[in-house]
C-alpha cells in the first residue's frame, strides 16, 4: 500500500508512520510527542482551513499543526 500524508487520513482511520519529512527540530519535537517512524496513530479530528490535526498516539491525544502534519507520511492500516 502506498504512503499518504497524515492530513489525508480520514477521521477514525489508523496509519503507521513511515517517514517524517522535516528538519531535525521538527523531528525532535514530534519524537517528544511520541510520533516516531513505525508508530501507529489514529486520526481523531481535523479542522478545515488550516486548523490542527488531532491524533491518538500511545493512548494520548496530540494536536499537530496542519503544516507539520502534512510532512508526516503514513501507510493506512487495513481493518481486515
Amino acid at each position: 500500500m502506498s504512503e499518504i500524508h497524515l492530513t489525508d487520513l480520514r477521521t477514525g482511520e489508523d496509519g503507521v508512520i513511515t517517514a517524517m519529512r522535516g528538519g531535525r527540530s521538527m523531528q525532535q519535537r514530534l519524537h517528544k510527542l511520541g510520533l516516531v517512524e513505525g508508530q501507529t496513530v489514529r486520526k481523531l479530528s481535523s479542522l478545515a482551513l488550516g486548523g490542527p490535526v488531532v491524533v491518538l498516539v500511545n493512548r494520548a491525544q496530540v494536536a499537530i499543526g496542519r503544516g507539520m502534519a502534512s510532512r508526516i507520511m503514513v501507510r493506512k492500516v487495513d481493518e481486515s
